[in-house]
Parts: C-alpha cells; structure tokens; sequence
C-alpha cells in the first residue's frame, strides 16, 4: 500500500519542490480578497499563454505584427480627424440656430421703440415753455431685452436641442439661462461621494487626450468674461472650443442680438458636456471592434507566418543538437529544399555541412585504423628483430637483422613523413587562398626537372600542349606547389614502373570548359582489379620493388589533392595491338586529370 505522506521515489528535487511551492500557493489562495482571485486567474492565464510551445521567434513575429497594428489603432484613435470635424461641425449648426435664435428675440423680445406712452395728468402740470421727456425708465434710450417676452421664445427654440442657451445685456449682465426656464423639483440630496479610483483614472485620461490645447471651460457671472461673449456684444459673432473638468468637450458660440443695427444684446448657445464625447466615444468603439477583428486576423496570420519560419528552424536546431550529442550514428537533417526560400537553402546547408562533417569523421576514423594498421606491421617486424638480435650466434645472422631493423625505421620514417603530409593536407588547402595557375609553365618546369634528374630511373619526359594557341596558359584557381606535387607522383609512378630507355608522355588540353592533363607510361600497365584501389590509402601493388619500398600514400594524396580542387582523376590502361590470340593488349599505364579552367 502506497504511503501518500511521502514523495514520489521518481520525482526528482526541482519536482518536489514545486509540488511544495503549488501547494502552499493552494494553501494561501481562500486567503485571498474576491477582487483578487480574477486578477490570479488573469495572471495565470497570461502566464499559461506566455509559456505556450511558441519559440522565440513566433512570438517576436506576433508580438511585432499585434504592436503595429495596435500603434496604428491608438494613432487612430488620438488623431481621428473625425472629431475635429464633429466639433466644427457642431460649431458651424450652433451658429446658424444662434443666428436664427438671435433674430426671433430681436423681431419680438425687445421693448416696443415705435410708440412713447406719456401721463395726461402730467401735461396739466406743465409750466409755459416747459416740455414733457420720456419715462424714467426710457431715459437713457435704452430699450432692454423684454425677460418675459423672450423666455417663451427661448423655450421653444431650445426645447428641441440639447443645447443651453445664455441672453446678456449690453453690459455682460446674465438676462436669461435656458437651464432656469424648466419646472424643476428640488429635493434634498445627499453630499455626492468621491469618484472612485476607476473614475478618476479614466477621468483623467479623457481629459489627457481632450484636453491638448485647449483651453478649461468655467462658469462666469459676467457674459463679458467669455470671449465669444464680448465679440458678439461688439457685434461680430464667434466660437471657442473649451474641455471642462471632467474631460468632456464644450462648443459655445455667441452672436449679437440686434435690431435696426441697433445691439441690445448677445446670445450665447454651448452643448452639453457629454454631447460630443458620447457621438467621438461610439465611433472609438466601432474602430476598437474593427482593430480587435483585425488583431485576431492579424494573429492567425502571424501564427501561419511563425509556423512557417519558426518550426522549421526549430527542427533544424534540435537536429543540430542531435548531430552535436550523436544520439545516433547518423542523425538526418529535415530536408526542406523544396522550399525557395532562405529556410530551404538553410536546410540544404545544413544537410550538406552535415554529410561533410559525417564523411570527415568516417574518413579520420578510416585513416586513424589505416595508419594504426600500417604503423603496426613494421613495428612488429622491428620488435621481433630487436628480440631476436641478442640471440643470434654469429655475425652473418646479426648483421641480417641489423639490416631487418635499418629498413623497418626507414618504412616507419616514411610512413610517418607520408602520413603527417597527408594529416595537415586538408587543413593546409582551406588556409590557403587559390590563385590563378599557368599550368603550361608548371608542367614545363616539371618535365625539365625530371629529365634532368630522371628521379633515379632512365626514363626521359616529354609534354605536349594542345591549345587555342601557343601562348595559351591553361590556367585553372588552385596552388601551384600542391598541383605540382600531384604532377610530379604522377611522373615518379609513369618512370618506376617504365622500362629504361623509354619515355612518359604528358598531355595538355582543353574538353570543354576543364583542362586535362594525361600521363602515358610503356609500362605493364594496371590489373583491372585495381583501377579503383590504386587510389585507396597504403595500397600498393610493385611487384618488381621489394615489401615495404612504398607508403601507398601517394595516389591517395593526389586525389585528395584534385577533389579539393574541384576536379577528378582516374586511372586507366593504353590499348595495344592485339596478341596472337586476337586479345587486346596492355600498352601502358593511363592518368588523367581534369581541373576546371579559368
């Protein structure tokens, strides 16, 4: 029976303690206030959505593609030209009811200028040569605007609007205010409560984005201290734009209230606080939903993208860290060089660095066993020499394995100088940079110098160059000294195995776009068994050279040499007559190079 106190024997340190950390986190979570369990759960969530199996790179592509789309959402938003338009808008309608407002007051408001009342009592008051003057309150020729007449005009004008609506006398005083002109009930009402932290905060973001600049709306006794005001009572109308307290826009227009050119007066109409907010916010939603489809869109196609870009590169890193921990003796990597794109030509990089890489290491381990192999077969020979040498019982039988032991060091010298050549070829090659090579004058001075020391055999040189011309140079990219060692083996197998007297021929043309070069010996040519073999590392077949005379390294070297070149070299026999049975004969042994030209 399992014991449920104790850890799992298979859950390892980090696993218990975050079974530790998540049950304390359980432990604490009925602790915590109702306003802050979704806020754990929205934070958890987003964790969760974090730490999806997205790499890196998808989320950079989302992240990206979802910030650029919400810059353009909020540059909309803050820069909408639709609300500057609303507001002028707003302004020029304000203007035109004001101006009709303006004119009904003054067709019908303004005390009657036409008729002067006069008291019959007073005309028997008068003295000889005294006149009678108007009543006291027509004095000073003003005729003021008529409150009693004019607030029923006024409420049916502005009943309709949601528009207030303020008359000022000639001298900025209040006559009339639309939000007076209703029946109202007054009731006694609590002091109101502080906004909210909510409130506020978006209180003051209505306002930041409001307000830009322009100027803070208040409430003034005096008409003359709104400008608009003032211009209309000078007698020319006018519209300011102004953010109150709470963020929200205010429009007011003023125009003059007169008659006969005469001003009596100055109409002044603003909307109210949350007129053009509520028609600006409606249309910040409509763009909202618009931005929110968009980023969903906008998502899906980045995943697409990402999955696209991001899964393959993924699994052409984790086959690299296969390839770097050899999980397997040889790990594949994906092939995506369907694709014409960067991803394909990656994945085909990729592939090739890895076969190379693969074929290096088979190749040093091949040459690792090889050299093992050769370097194990004179040491034998010498070891069994140096403890055969203290029992031999004579001179003759002392001196022959004397002889024995000088000619295993002189193989293992050779063998160590060839494998040591052979070893930093590679390395030697990619340090290198190629450079144009006159092949014309390299084989020229091979030829000559082999002739003149005839490399310990009789057999002379001659080339021939089959050109375009006779100053062609049969240049090809690659490095002179290793081309000239290539050459040079070539020509020190064709005189070995040549009889003395004859001749090794050398070959220099043009197939196509390469340069050939052909080596022709008189020898006995090549079993054809061994065409392919000669070029095997530690092969040798010299059945007229005593053991051990030959690495076997160096036709080895060469192809190396050539194939990092970018060319070939095979070998192959010269046909001769035909024997007496009507067999074809063997007139010689046949090399050929091609290196690609310049």
């Amino acid at each position: 029976m399992l014991d449920r106190t104790q850890p799992d024997a298979g859950l390892n340190a980090s696993d218990v303690s975050s079974s530790v950390v998540l049950d304390a986190a359980e432990a604490e979570a009925p602790r915590l206030k109702g306003w802050q369990r979704p806020l754990g759960w929205l934070s958890r969530a987003g964790q969760f959505l974090f730490t999806l199996s997205f790499s890196s790179l998808t989320r950079r592509i989302v992240s990206l593609n979802i910030a650029g789309l919400l810059a353009l959402v909020a540059s909309i938003l803050y820069l909408s030209q639709f609300r500057a338009g609303l507001i002028d808008a707003r302004a020029q309608s304000l203007l035109v009811q004001a101006e009709i407002i303006a004119g009904a007051i003054a067709a019908s408001a303004t005390v009657q200028t036409n008729t002067i009342t006069i008291d019959p009592d007073r005309l028997l008051d008068l003295k000889p040569g005294e006149t009678i003057g108007a009543p006291d309150e027509y004095s000073p020729l003003d005729f003021p605007i008529n409150p009693e007449r004019v607030a029923p005009v006024l409420r049916t004008l502005i009943s309709p609007t949601k528009t207030r609506a303020r008359i000022y006398d000639p001298n900025g005083g209040l006559i009339l205010d639309s939000r007076n002109l209703e029946n109202v009930l007054r009731f006694d009402l609590p002091a109101p409560s502080k906004p909210g932290i909510v409130e506020r905060v978006l209180t003051a973001v209505r306002t930041w984005i409001n307000r830009g600049d322009l100027p803070l709306y208040r409430e003034y006794e005096s008409g003359s201290s709104y400008e608009e005001v003032s211009d209309a009572l000078k007698g020319q109308k006018r519209s300011m734009v102004r953010v109150n307290s709470r963020g929200e826009v205010i429009v007011s227009v003023a125009v003059p209230v007169q008659r006969s050119r005469t001003i009596h007066g100055a109409l002044m109409l603003s909307t109210q606080g949350d007129d053009i907010d509520q028609m600006v916010t409606a249309e910040r939603l409509a763009i909202l939903k618009v931005g929110g489809v968009a980023s969903a869109v906008m998502m899906l196609l980045s995943l697409l993208l990402a999955s696209t870009i991001a899964g393959p590169v993924r699994r052409l890193a984790d086959s690299a860290e296969r390839v770097r921990r050899r999980i397997k003796t040889r790990v594949e990597i994906p092939d995506f060089t369907r694709r014409r794109d960067e991803i394909g030509h990656l994945s085909g990089a990729l592939r090739d660095m890895t076969d190379a890489l693969y074929n290096r290491i088979e190749a040093i381990e091949m040459f690792a066993a090889d050299v093992a192999h050769e370097l194990k077969n004179p040491l034998t020979s010498l070891r069994s020499a140096v403890e055969t040498l203290p029992l031999a019982r004579n001179e003759n039988s002392r001196s022959r394995l004397l002889g024995v032991i000088e000619h295993d060091v002189k193989r293992l010298d050779r063998l160590i100088s060839d494998i040591s050549d052979a070893s930093r070829l590679d390395a030697e090659l990619q340090r290198q940079d190629m450079a144009p090579v006159d092949v014309r004058r390299l084989l020229t001075t091979l030829t000559s110098v082999a002739n003149e020391t005839k490399l310990g055999h009789d057999v002379g040189v001659e080339a021939r160059f089959e050109g375009r011309s006779a100053n062609d140079t049969f240049s090809v990219p690659g490095h002179d000294s290793r081309l000239g060692q290539v050459i040079t083996n070539l020509l020190s197998n064709a005189q070995s195995f040549s009889e003395p007297g004859s001749k090794v021929r050398i070959y220099c043309r043009r197939v196509r776009s390469e340069i050939e070069v052909v080596v022709d010996d008189d020898g006995p040519g090549i079993r054809a068994d061994a065409l392919e073999r000669v070029f095997e590392r530690f092969y040798t077949d010299r059945p007229h050279q005593g053991f051990g005379q030959n690495s076997g390294l160096g036709l080895s070297i060469s192809k190396q040499i050539i194939e990092a070149h970018g060319g070939r070299i095979w070998a192959e026999n010269r046909a001769g007559p035909a024997g007496p049975d009507g067999e074809p004969t063997v007139a010689g042994a046949r090399f050929v190079v091609r290196l690609p030209s310049l």
